[in-house]
């Protein structure tokens, strides 16, 4: 057993713990690292790599390490016939365990059975009870661009035929109903048995035993969230103003499933269809084909009401031209505008263009039961609240609050009328929300410029040769914030809490965002503010972290893997059993 170090050469068995990082953080990177640190036999992985494609272990050129993402650690193992195995390694920190792992791979067996373009799986352990002693993936490597990678070079034609695809893909994706909702796994006794023959033992159809499941879980899927996580409590806090808008949450879950009963019905989708999770074959000329969608992590079965969206890097809600589908087009007078005003209306026609044109595509292309959840007036309320009730507890409630108000505003529109509302809010609740909101939002909007100005990613993640850099950056950034401060106390403030500086991450859990961060981010930005960033030049910034989010310049560096889709399907080894997410 050894620690994995990245060499030159390659991976090679070390007990010197000697590891080399492709990233890391610009706060608590120590902290980080222990996180992601991953123990295994090098020798063990290189033969379970080798046997998975029916080849020896002496027939392995070389392993090399190949990306760090969120949840896994990416190698690539090369053989002697030219052939390239993917070997994705799970942090320890990655949950939950052994079933993210199992998860995964049935619902990319389920996919590629059902004809969706994904990665060949040729073998997996979903806990460390093998010969390399860690949980893995083993998948098969292909080379090519992301469609982040050429996203920002696609002509208007080009991005509208993308899209058309995507929602043909996901058309098919949701065009089989499941009779219950959590995740899918293998069943206990086989990993690979035809779908055809789990149907057949497994499904109730239209009995009146599938018919009390389906009906219970749709009644308690919105529910079951938000029971988990006002279950958990956090002895650690007092996150007591949290779990009562849980329970306020729990209090309208019944009045949250809408009327029409198709809407309630069970389908499975890509859990983030984002550009840096889908491969594409392309060439300046060419058109651009979508030949595979990865990362299938944490994929849920749900509700249609809950499971429809536009996916986040895509939608455009913000924007009033989206939200009333009105048909982009460019300013007539675009020729005559300077390079920045030229550019930040190229960026919004862009995002309109991508909104309008991913919901058209939606409704064009045979997927009705998604288009009719898209436009129904209330699914994105919806969302929100299974969202923020369902998620973790971070130190603040603000967003679940803010839109358990909204649902009591909509109350009439929610139910139908003729149900009293179970929730009350006073005007001082009210004022009080509402003034967090705007400095929640002024604050997002500091963090999010500092963020891009100083190119760093998600939880401060940078490339290792950029580190000494953005720590050099957001040093300078912190003196200029004392510099803004107008007292001693804010100076304090400042000194003590900034976002970039190592925490001690226990103490932290004892502090709300709203101390620690939020409001701490609005000073920072106030102090900012009063050394005359002109308002221009603010609103450029916001601009950057716009298009920034669109091009993914971030998530291109912070790759995860590369997969190719072969053309050999195996509609017989596929899915055989779905269950309840035990986490």
């Amino acid at each position: 057993m050894w620690h994995w170090s990245f060499l030159d050469s390659g991976l090679r068995s070390s007990s010197s713990r000697r590891v080399f990082w492709l990233y890391r953080t610009n706060y608590n990177d120590a902290l980080r690292h222990k996180e992601r640190e991953v123990v295994f036999d090098v020798d063990g992985l290189r033969r379970l790599a080798a046997e998975s494609v029916i080849q020896s272990p002496t027939d392995v050129v070389s392993i090399s390490k190949r990306a760090e993402g969120g949840i896994n650690r990416t190698f690539v193992v090369a053989l002697l016939d030219g052939r390239q195995v993917v070997a994705r390694v799970p942090y320890p920190m990655t949950v939950p365990r052994y079933y993210a792992v199992a998860s995964e791979v049935a619902t990319i067996a389920y996919q590629r059975s059902c004809g969706i373009p994904v990665p060949e799986t040729y073998g997996y352990s979903a806990d460390s009870d093998n010969v390399a002693g860690t949980p893995y993936i083993l998948m098969e490597l292909v080379h090519g661009p992301k469609l982040s990678d050429v996203w920002p070079s696609l002509g208007d034609e080009e991005v509208i035929s993308v899209l058309r695809q995507l929602t043909q893909l996901e058309s098919r994706m949701m065009s089989q109903p499941f009779p219950a909702g959590g995740s899918l796994y293998f069943t206990p006794k086989t990993s690979r048995r035809s779908p055809q023959g789990w149907r057949r033992s497994n499904s109730r159809g239209s009995g009146a035993e599938g018919d009390r499941l389906s009906e219970a879980l749709r009644k308690t899927a919105p529910t079951a969230a938000a029971r988990k996580e006002a279950q958990c409590r956090y002895q650690q806090q007092s996150p007591s103003d949290h779990v009562e808008n849980l329970e306020r949450y729990l209090s309208i879950t019944s009045s949250l499933v809408p009327r029409d009963p198709a809407l309630s019905r069970f389908y499975i989708r890509h859990p983030d269809l984002q550009p840096n999770n889908i491969l594409v074959s392309w060439s300046p000329g060419s058109d651009c084909k979508i030949f595979s969608l990865f990362d299938w992590q944490h994929t849920s079965i749900l509700p249609m009401f809950l499971l429809a969206g536009i996916p986040q890097r895509l939608q455009n809600h913000a924007d009033g031209a989206s939200q009333s589908m009105t048909p982009p087009s460019r300013p007539e007078n675009l020729d005559e505008m300077g390079e920045a005003q030229r550019d930040g209306e190229e960026y919004r026609y862009r995002c309109r263009l991508v909104h309008y044109h991913y919901v058209t595509s939606t409704m064009e292309q045979c997927n009705p039961l998604h288009y009719a959840a898209l436009t129904d007036r209330l699914y994105a309320l919806r969302g929100r609240l299974f969202l923020h009730a369902g998620g973790l507890w971070e130190g603040e409630t603000s967003d679940l609050k803010a839109a358990l108000m909204e649902a009591t505003n909509k109350w009439e529109e929610l139910t139908g009328g003729g149900v009293p509302c179970p929730l009350e809010f006073d005007a001082k609740d009210l004022d009080q929300t509402a003034v967090l909101d705007e400095e929640l939002n002024k604050a997002t909007c500091g963090f999010e410029f500092l963020q891009s100005m100083g190119d760093v990613g998600e939880d401060g993640w940078v490339p290792a040769e950029d580190y000494e850099g953005a720590v050099a950056f957001f040093k300078e950034w912190k003196e200029k914030a004392l510099a803004g401060a107008e007292s001693a106390k804010e100076r304090e403030e400042i000194e003590a809490h900034w976002p970039w500086d190592d925490m001690d991450e226990e103490m932290y859990l004892y502090v709300t965002i709203r101390a620690r961060y939020f409001a701490l981010l609005y000073l920072i930005w106030t102090c900012i503010e009063r050394l005359c960033v002109r308002a221009d030049i603010i609103m450029a910034a916001v601009l950057i972290v716009s298009m920034d989010l669109v091009s993914c310049r971030m998530a291109q560096k912070i790759d995860q893997y590369s997969t190719v889709h072969r053309n050999d399907t195996t509609s017989e080894d596929a899915i055989t059993n779905y269950a309840t997410d035990p986490c």
